[in-house]
């Protein structure tokens, strides 16, 4: 199976044997990335999706139409393709991991599976759901993980299919038990870049266009939340993909410091000359849309030092030039918008 020895700059892997990925999901915001860069490394991937997400570049690829709960119904059209490895873009539920490894304990090599920083204790003191002190940042992928499970069950609001039974906790646990099937865990940030259907800055680059002072908590001024742009996180997925030393470990993604969301927000507006300021109050002068119940001092900065010095691991992406493509991409959108 291929490997990567050393640092990887560009999105563009060094040459290496041909690996059959079977990646489950792989065709949305950060999927889509992932598939067409191991297809430009030359490796033989397949696809097993719903089919109402339409990606470019993926026409040339295997796919298997079907919904998650059907996954076990292919088993016999998986054994045919014979992955080497199987990228797992969204386990959202232990009783979905444990059909990965019904499916493909005997069938792959090895397993990638995409988690999340929620599943760290401080998420759980973030939202007011737990009395622990918190945790100090940056998180190492040992730092301790949250106490309660489920943490979006009662979420009001949230319009999201697997919401009763997520658990990225329950999901590591499963994909990382069996000896036969060595699984990997990638724990992400909050991503962004062009195509973010959450807008992540889209709130604070309006402000700036026009010309507008920003308002923060100030607790929330000085939060560190780690972040990533979606195509170095596809970069590095990739790499966990085709590298063999990746097996059996449980890998933080995203930048290598995390600032404090007004350090962030600064980054941007030198970016676009913001002419104003951030100005930060108590939560009690700010306007009432502008508070919230969040917990902020406990922040969710992840350690990206393991992924980096076992994998080699660096951004093909600059920090200035992945915002700048945000913003243009977030311009856009405002001009079509507007045009409307």
């Amino acid at each position: 199976m291929a490997s990567c020895h050393r640092s990887c700059s560009s999105t563009q892997f060094p040459s290496s044997p041909i690996v059959k990925i079977l990646a489950i999901g792989a065709t949305g915001f950060v999927g889509s990335r992932v598939t067409r860069q191991l297809m430009a490394q030359g490796h033989q991937v397949a696809l097993f999706h719903r089919g109402s997400t339409t990606a470019s570049g993926l026409d040339s690829v295997l796919h298997f139409y079907g919904t998650r709960h059907r996954l076990p119904n292919f088993k016999a059209e998986f054994e045919r393709f014979a992955p080497d490895v199987v990228l797992d873009i969204i386990p959202y539920t232990e009783a979905q991991a444990q059909d990965v490894i019904q499916v493909f304990n005997g069938c792959a090599q090895r397993i990638v599976a995409i988690s999340s920083g929620d599943v760290y204790r401080n998420y759980e003191g973030l939202q007011g759901q737990g009395s622990h002190p918190p945790d100090p940042v940056p998180l190492t992928e040992d730092a301790p993980l949250r106490e309660t499970r489920y943490p979006y069950r009662d979420l009001k609001g949230l319009d999201f299919e697997f919401k009763q039974n997520y658990e990225k906790i329950l999901v590591e646990q499963v994909l990382t038990s069996q000896p036969a099937l060595p699984g990997t865990v990638l724990r992400l940030p909050a991503m962004y870049g062009p195509g973010d259907r959450q807008h992540r800055f889209l709130t604070y680059l309006q402000q700036m266009f026009g010309q507008q002072p920003i308002l923060l908590d100030e607790e929330q001024a000085h939060w560190r939340f780690s972040q990533g742009y979606v195509d170095n996180i596809a970069a590095a997925i990739a790499l966990a993909v085709t590298d063999d030393r990746a097996a059996g470990r449980v890998y933080n993604l995203g930048e290598l410091e995390t600032p404090t969301l007004v350090e962030r927000i600064q980054l941007l507006g030198n970016l676009v000359n913001w002419p104003s300021e951030t100005v930060i109050l108590p939560k009690d002068q700010l306007p009432s849309h502008l508070q919230t119940n969040l917990q902020w001092q406990y922040h969710l900065a992840m350690d990206t030092t393991r992924f980096r010095e076992e994998l080699g691991y660096i951004e093909a992406i600059a920090e200035s030039e992945a915002l700048g493509q945000t913003i243009a991409w977030e311009q856009e959108n405002l001009a079509a918008f507007h045009s409307k």
